[in-house]
């Protein structure tokens, strides 16, 4: 009697321990905000709930799941990523990064980020290539108490941290811009980015949106991956095809589009783009020529505050579960130089770099001097 006692007691011991320590890997914990520091973590709207991570003592070993990486806002993401760790205040908490790129295979990525959930790293960062494939991997970073923060290309789920832009707000901005500078209609052409992901179907059903509420508009759509070359033939095929537009929405790869329509000898038009430093040189050049453009920014810097709400969340703060982070964003007449486009430096550079209210500020030298490969 009393071994069966005993034996009853560390069965209940053990299994009392297991709960516990199951509970402790269980993932987040939903609690009530105000979160840390909201100027910079900012929620993405009144409805946005707060997670709390358990903490964790530095330094931390951080990952970057990337997909493609074909394009110049991937490549500049990736660098930025390395400059930012080293950023004097930001070193000492990063034990280890390690960067991969998988292309625009889902499952090969979901592989690699249970390789680091399996290999014991404490975040992981990713641009997912799918939104929504990525239940079950979500399940197994929170049972193992990963942090796993999506970030550009976010995931359809409230149960992970996540930052982003309000990507069908940037699709409504550029459509109100076109209202405003084409009329109330006219041909328009509508240059996509990389099909499956997030941030073009949002882009795009927020445009969508817009320009169907009263005008009447033709619109083309082309696929343009966010990429100058691929744009750049993909408007140059569609002016071929389909002759003069009234204006023009570039999801990315801006300055190669504007391009093709200078290469065409198309009238300038009013063209809603990206924040391609090229871009907004041709739109400071050729504005009293008509080039009238929106240029709305979504900053490659964006891995930078992914980075640093993995590691507020590993120190135990309360964030929530979705950052949105501000629009950048400049118009027709506004365009400065050294001040939003830089002369000196690349068509290929993303300009907007800078968040005062998160503390980051990385410099384009410290960006370009990193390598965009794996590590």
């Amino acid at each position: 009697m009393p071994t069966k006692s005993i034996l009853g007691m560390s069965l209940a011991a053990v299994l009392a321990v297991g709960t516990v320590s199951q509970s402790l890997a269980a993932g987040p914990e939903v609690v009530s905000g105000p979160g840390v520091n909201p100027a910079c973590f900012a929620p993405f709207s009144d409805q946005t709930k707060f997670l709390k991570f358990a903490k964790k003592d530095p330094p931390y070993r951080i990952a970057l799941a990337n997909g493609f990486v074909g394009n110049t806002w991937r490549i500049q993401m990736i660098k930025t990523l390395k400059a930012y760790s080293e950023q004097p205040d930001v070193a000492p908490m990063i034990a280890e990064l390690k960067v991969v790129s998988t292309g625009t295979d889902v499952a090969a990525q979901i592989a690699a980020i249970d390789n680091f959930i399996n290999a014991g790293y404490d975040a992981i960062l990713t641009i997912a290539v799918n939104p929504t494939a990525f239940e079950p991997v979500i399940r197994r970073a929170n049972r193992a108490g990963v942090v796993l923060v999506p970030f550009d290309n976010v995931l359809d789920s409230d149960e992970i941290l996540q930052v982003n832009e309000d990507q069908s707000e940037m699709g409504r901005i550029m459509g109100r811009w076109l209202v405003n500078n084409v009329g109330n209609a006219g041909k328009i052409l509508e240059v996509r980015g990389l099909p499956g992901n997030s941030v073009d179907r949002d882009r795009h059903l927020g445009f969508r949106d817009i320009m169907g509420s009263g005008g009447k508009y033709d619109i083309v759509e082309v696929v343009g991956n966010w990429d100058d070359g691929t744009a750049q033939k993909v408007t140059a095929d569609a002016i071929a095809v389909h002759g003069k537009f009234d204006g023009v929405f570039v999801q990315g790869g801006s300055t190669g589009a504007v391009r093709a329509m200078i290469d065409a000898g198309h009238p300038f038009v009013p063209v809603a783009g990206e924040a391609e430093n090229g871009f907004r040189k041709l739109c400071a050049k050729h504005a009293e020529e008509g080039l009238l453009c929106s240029s709305a920014g979504q900053s490659p810097g964006l891995v930078a505050i992914a980075a640093k709400t993995a590691l507020t969340a590993l120190q135990g703060e309360v964030l929530p579960q979705y950052v949105s982070v501000p629009i950048p964003l400049v118009e027709h007449p506004d365009f400065k130089a050294d001040e939003n486009y830089y002369p000196d430096l690349t068509d290929n550079f993303f300009t907007p770099n800078e968040f005062p209210p998160c503390d980051v500020n990385i410099t384009a030298k410290e960006i370009m001097a990193k390598s965009e490969g794996d590590q």
